[in-house]
Formats: C-alpha cells, structure tokens, sequence
C-alpha cells in the first residue's frame, strides 16, 4: 500500500486532517495501528485543553423510544452554534439520549452524586465483607465504589454503541475532531410508571 493511500486509510479511521495523518504515518513509520493509536493520544491531549474553554452553545436533544414509554431530554453544550449544527455533533448527542433512555444514569458525572449516596453504598459493602482484613476491604472497597459509579454516572457507562468504550471515550472523541469544548450539562429521563 502506498504512502498516499495510507494516509487516506488513517484519514477514514479518525476523521483527522491529511497533515495530521501524514505527520502520524512517518512517527509510526508507516504503521497505520501505531499511527492510529498516536493520533488518539494526541487527540486526547487537545481535548484536555479544550475542557476549560466556556461552552455556551449548544443544543436540546430529545429522544423518544420506540413504543412511547420512555424518553429523553438532554442539554449539551459547546462553544460554536456552528458545532451545534454539526452533524458528528448532532449524531453524538442522539447517541448519548438514546443511551440515557437505554442505561438509565442517574448523574452526569461522579461529582454530581451526593456524598451521602456513596457513604450509604460504602456502608452496605462493607457491611457485606466484614469478614475481610482491612487493608483487603479498603481495596475492594474502591473497586466496588468504582463499579457503582460505572453504573449511575453517565459518562463512565460503557457506550451502548461500542461497549469497549465509555460515553466519557465518545464525547472526548468529538472534541478532538471537531475542536471545541463539549459538555453535558443535564439530562432528565421519562419513563411510564415509574417514580419521579
């Protein structure tokens, strides 16, 4: 395979500019694997940068499930209404309701959940090892906290899409692609019969 359609390959896999892929190739000489995995990290590391840029744009996805019992209401915000308007970004913020409707958070991220929720979650594990030696306990323990955050915050739940990697992994995706600063801000899930 030639250079040219090496860079075109890598282009397709990661969305990143031809310069961005050529620059990647020849760091990786020429291993499209090594050179994927370069322009990830690299990806990664702008986006770190991007985080504490103020998003005020942004939109309001909805999201009804087939069958009308559950449905969604996200606010994600960006810096542009000209992301807003993206289609990757549009794509992602349906990707996101639909895993809200699918996995049901209860947070957006491990800071929003109140301190007395994870003290009571502490409690019943421990309580359920009591057994344990102390030094064993505090590392299952955390790993148990760790799980539990897995499961009610949104950004840490394996993406329904590609359970490889989390909701977090997506959006931090999307920001190397399209430059911006992406948060979501909230989200309130509708379900038939349940409690609100």
């Amino acid at each position: 395979m030639s250079t040219l359609e090496k860079v075109k390959q890598l282009r397709q896999q990661t969305s990143a500019g031809m310069n961005a892929c050529s620059a990647a190739l020849k760091e990786a000489d020429g291993d499209l694997e090594k050179a994927v995995e370069i322009l990830r990290k690299k990806g990664i590391a702008k986006a770190a940068k991007k985080a504490t840029r103020a998003a005020e744009q942004g939109v309001v996805e909805s999201y009804i499930h087939p069958g009308d019992r559950v449905g969604v209401l996200l606010e994600v915000n960006c810096e542009t209404d000209f992301v807003a308007r993206n289609e990757d970004f549009r794509q992602m913020t349906k990707d996101i309701a639909m895993q809200i409707a699918a996995s049901h958070p209860l947070y957006v991220q491990r800071e929003d959940v109140p301190e007395d929720l994870i003290s009571k979650e502490k409690e019943i594990f421990a309580s359920q090892m009591k057994d344990k030696p102390k030094d064993v306990l505090d590392k299952i323990l955390e790993g148990k906290i760790d799980k539990f955050y897995g499961e009610i915050c949104l950004l840490e739940q394996p993406f329904i899409k590609d359970p490889d990697k989390t909701v977090q992994d997506l959006v931090t995706g999307v920001i190397a692609t399209l430059g911006e600063n992406i948060v979501i801000k909230r989200f309130a899930r509708f379900a038939i019969g349940e409690e609100a």
